[in-house]
């Protein structure tokens, strides 16, 4: 059974976000236990399993996602990671539909070897700032928003891009506060960077200190900055010491999320399930 490594977000090997992917043999999933054991080894973010569904169906293939610690209900990178290793094997061209915890998830390749995926967008609902959030950030924050149950997040936007770039949190309290994590972000400032958003995505409680690329934190950063910016496609840029772009377009309940990926490890998984 092959594993691979495959770095998202990033047309260039060592940046992005890294995610395992391995493809099935089979016609079903193994056991929880066992795609648990595989993803804690592998120890990145998040590592994708795929199985093959039977024609004619709404879905091509049955897609789940696990970090080191759990199962997750969206992730963006390893999405875009699997439908790149799909295109770039021949085992599949054009358009993948994947049967998800979050609903069937459409990718498409272009021609250029980007992925394009259609998520369903993240429902923002402004909540008070929890005080446990704001003392484990230690910034001025400007505003909080919830992001729903798939995406698990609470978005908050912070002063500037630097204070983004800066900021250092409490990572054990941020685990306490809930849900997934915390989304950090705020306006590009320099209107020549190539971006129009800044973000960095703290996950301590699934495992992930900090997600370098996080695909299902742009389905709540694309309806956020559109509404304040006034665009539906826009560009933003996430991480620290890796960093990768994503390219997104609002259409109401969904958004496109567009990306390049690289696969940097080809091996072989000596164990099933």
């Amino acid at each position: 059974m092959r594993i691979r490594i495959v770095d998202a977000f990033s047309a260039r090997p060592f940046n992005g976000n890294p995610a395992g992917v391995v493809l099935l043999d089979s016609d079903a999933f193994p056991d929880t236990a066992w795609l648990q054991q595989v993803a804690t080894e592998v120890n990145l973010s998040e590592t994708a399993f795929a199985h093959p569904l039977p024609a004619g169906g709404d879905a091509d293939w049955a897609l789940r996602w696990l970090t080191p610690a759990a199962e997750v209900n969206m992730c963006g990178h390893a999405t875009l990671a699997t439908a790149h290793v799909l295109h770039t094997t021949g085992t599949a061209t054009g358009t993948v539909r994947f049967r998800t915890r979050s609903g069937v998830l459409i990718t498409t390749a272009g021609e250029d070897g980007e992925i394009t995926m259609d998520f369903p967008t993240a429902p923002l609902t402004p909540v008070e700032v929890p005080p446990v959030v704001a003392d484990a950030l230690g910034t001025e924050i400007l505003s909080a928003h919830d992001t729903g149950p798939d995406v698990g997040d609470l978005l908050v936007e912070l002063a500037d891009e630097k204070s983004v770039r800066a900021v250092a949190p409490d990572l054990k309290a941020l685990a306490g506060h809930g849900g997934r994590g915390v989304i950090a972000t705020a306006r590009a400032e320099s209107p020549d960077s190539g971006y129009d958003f800044v973000s960095r995505c703290f996950f301590p409680a699934v495992g992930i200190d900090e997600d370098p690329v996080t695909g299902s934190a742009h389905t709540a950063l694309a309806p956020f900055w559109s509404a304040r910016l006034g665009r539906d496609t826009l560009v933003g840029h996430q991480g620290a010491a890796r960093t990768g772009t994503v390219r997104t377009e609002l259409r109401g309940d969904r958004t496109l999320l567009t990306g390049s990926a690289v696969t940097v490890i080809d091996g072989e998984l000596l164990t099933s399930g």
